[in-house]
């Protein structure tokens, strides 16, 4: 058994690598809608580069998205919505009314005649005179709610008096003006108008008592007509559905188009139905594995491209499973969110930010690796969205302009530049394919013009997006290296405070380092916040360097020559575990860990040595424990750190001192295979030097011309 799992235990990296390839093509594919693909392009405009089509079966001729458009509309402004007559509203107003109306003679009375007995009640003039008032405001009621009052909602908002509606009463459905009906506040105002005009015609001695103002009629008005938003919406459905999708048939044998013959309008409707019938026949189950296995050949393609750039150019990032997977993913988030995009609607697929991807990649490496992965994805996005060349095209040129555009990802207007650019890249692209096609601009879709001013704004998702993937794969942006080169952060503060000499030093480290990786090449913002924090551990013994000594004193002198390089060399360590304690980056932390490499603490060891010639010495008690730097901006930071610190030892600031100087410190790194990379070569090392150099000079000439300055 343990023989067997012995090859998975040597190689089992490779094999979880392998397993996520195959487990990213096999997703990619399962999102892949089950139909063929018709064999033939063709574009709008321009001329058929094929041989002569026959139609191989019948097909019908589907009507085009706009004619579909045109005709839903039609129909929907001939459509009338449904109406429900309640009758019941006036049997209950109606009660209301007659229970309120006795109740306020009651009241009236008892307060205008209260010696009047019971018995005499029933005969008084009061009584008989206000019970016409009763039977008037019943009729006036009923004559209302006879004609109807319509309910006020969103539906009548837009209706005018000609606008018509469909009553249903007692089951019956009637076609109606608007105008024939009440609102509630018309008959509001044609209550309160008949009732007035009642008071005023009225001649008994109650006309001016107050009685009849008393009576608030217009509190039993009601709607009793009301939207039927389940009949409306059923009505209006079957009417969009009875809309035919065709227009017409094309029989098998019958020619569709010769070769050479320009695609109009027409010509493109009838290849654009074949195409449809083509692809839905062979989606079906007869040929399902065949078209699965054709898939599966082209995702299979798509992504061995990727494995094989990867493993030319970048095998960085094969060696790293986090990495490898996070390459992996982006893609297949992107592919995701395209396929699910289309399924909603065909031009919604515009709005996808495929920008993002070039974006986010080239935060985290660099603008090639963003542009080949930015093309695979678009490529396989391409094989199932609708007008393949277009979609690539028009993405290819968008992904091209945000990675020449966002140079700076940490100043917030480039991003926003950039996704301005976007936008107007999309319109300018698309506008061009449009009118090449269409040959007029009334045919063009301005709404895909809404769609990439979406697009664009979603490009500005790139800021969440890259620090939620810091955070997930331990990556380090551009905008986090800012943050973190502010002299203001917490630990830099401390360790001006507690290392002045240390923190000036850290800074003429990183101007050198930054200067000279803008020449050779590389990442100016890394090696400087790698340089400001790479000797951060000189804050646990600040006075045993050089740099903080201002008194003369050098507690050195009262230990041994191993304690001494122990304490120097302890530097690193204690660095590495301020910066975990701080939660500094790892690949900061790697600036901690290298800057020294394996090399020794020349001053104590050749001091050892003097003192005890005879005496074995363990060489492990002198030297750093690395590792090596093992990337190009480590290397230079290296180079930077020991020029700089050698420097301030300088007696004579004349240019041949400092390049002596500059030359033997660089040189002796290089014997000593302090930086063994291949990312490295003899001519940057050639440039660096030239760089410190000048750099050194100008520093040094200007501490001679301006000394108390200096001081």
């Amino acid at each position: 058994m343990k023989k067997f799992l012995k090859p998975f235990r040597n190689y089992y990296k490779i094999i979880f690598r392998f397993i996520l390839f195959i487990t990213t093509i096999a997703i990619i594919v399962s999102l892949f809608p089950r139909e063929g693909k018709f064999r033939y392009e063709f574009q709008k405009g321009r001329p058929w580069l094929h041989e002569t089509l026959i139609a191989p079966f019948d097909f019908p001729i589907y009507k085009g998205e706009k004619q579909l458009q045109f005709e839903k509309d039609s129909i929907l402004k001939s459509y009338n919505p449904y109406f429900i007559f309640d009758s019941s509203v006036l049997i209950l107003e109606m009660d209301k009314f007659i229970q309120y109306y006795n109740e306020k003679q009651i009241e009236y009375f008892e307060r205008k005649y209260p010696n009047i007995s019971q018995g005499e009640r029933q005969n008084h003039s009061f009584f008989v005179n206000t019970s016409d008032f009763k039977d008037f405001s019943i009729n006036l009621l009923k004559e209302v709610y006879n004609s109807g009052i319509v309910e006020v909602s969103d539906i009548t908002k837009g209706f005018s008096e000609n606008s018509k509606l469909i009553i249903l009463k007692d089951n019956i459905a009637q076609e109606h003006l608007y105008s024939e009906f009440y609102s509630q506040k018309t008959a509001y105002e044609y209550v309160l108008k008949k009732n007035a005009g009642y008071i005023t015609g009225k001649k008994d001695g109650l006309k001016n008592s107050g009685f009849y103002k008393s009576i608030n009629l217009y509190e039993f008005v009601h709607p009793n007509i009301f939207y039927d938003s389940k009949t409306s919406e059923n009505v209006k459905n079957t009417l969009l559905k009875n809309i035919s999708l065709t227009k017409g048939m094309v029989q098998q044998g019958e020619r569709i188009i010769a070769k050479g013959d320009v695609i109009d309008g027409k010509i493109h409707i009838v290849l654009e139905s074949l195409k449809h019938d083509f692809e839905t026949k062979l989606g079906s189950s007869y040929y399902y594995r065949i078209i699965l296995f054709g898939q599966i050949i082209f995702v299979f393609a798509c992504i061995a491209v990727l494995f094989l750039f990867l493993l030319n150019f970048r095998k960085d990032i094969l060696q790293n499973s986090l990495k490898t997977l996070f390459i992996l993913m982006v893609v297949l988030i992107v592919v995701s969110i395209a396929s699910i995009t289309l399924k909603i609607s065909v031009n919604s697929i515009y709005i996808v930010p495929f920008a993002l991807v070039p974006i986010i990649i080239k935060t985290f490496y660099d603008s090639r690796l963003a542009l080949f992965i930015h093309i695979i994805t678009v490529l396989l996005v391409g094989f199932f969205a609708p007008n393949g060349f277009e979609f690539v095209f028009l993405n290819f040129i968008a992904g091209i302009i945000a990675i020449f555009s966002l140079t700076n990802l940490y100043r917030r207007g480039k991003l926003i530049f950039s996704a301005a650019l976007v936008f107007l890249t999309y319109s300018f692209v698309y506008f061009g394919m449009a009118i090449t096609q269409e040959g007029n601009f009334s045919n063009i879709e301005w709404n895909n013009f809404v769609y990439f001013a979406i697009n664009g704004g979603f490009v500005l998702l790139a800021y969440p997006l890259i620090y939620i993937f810091e955070k997930i794969f331990g990556f380090l942006s551009d905008v986090t290296l800012m943050e973190l080169s502010d002299t203001n952060q917490k630990l830099l503060r401390e360790l001006a405070e507690k290392a002045p000499g240390t923190f000036q030093h850290s800074m003429q480290v990183a101007n050198l380092a930054e200067e000279a990786i803008i020449k050779i090449g590389g990442n100016p913002l890394l090696v400087r916040t790698g340089a400001l924090y790479h000797d951060i551990g000189k804050m646990i013994n600040p006075l045993y360097f050089i740099e903080n000594q201002r008194t003369g004193f050098n507690p050195h002198d009262m230990h041994e020559f191993v304690e001494s390089a122990n304490i120097i060399i302890n530097h690193v360590t204690d660095g590495i575990e301020l910066a975990r304690k701080h939660k500094l980056p790892e690949k900061l932390i790697d600036f901690i860990r290298t800057h020294h490499g394996t090399s020794k603490v020349q001053y104590f060891y050749r001091s050892y040595i003097k003192k005890f010639p005879d005496k074995e010495i363990d060489i492990n008690k002198f030297t750093y424990p690395g590792p090596k730097p093992f990337s190009k901006e480590m290397a230079v930071l290296m180079m930077a750190d020991s020029v700089e610190a050698a420097s301030r030892s300088l007696t004579d600031y004349n240019d041949s001192t400092i390049d002596n100087i500059v030359e033997s410190i660089i040189n002796n790194k290089m014997n000593d295979m302090q930086f063994d990379i291949s990312d490295i070569t003899f001519k940057d090392i050639s440039t660096v030097k030239s760089i410190f150099k000048k750099k050194l000079a100008n520093i040094y000439h200007i501490r001679i011309k301006y000394p108390e300055k200096i001081a």
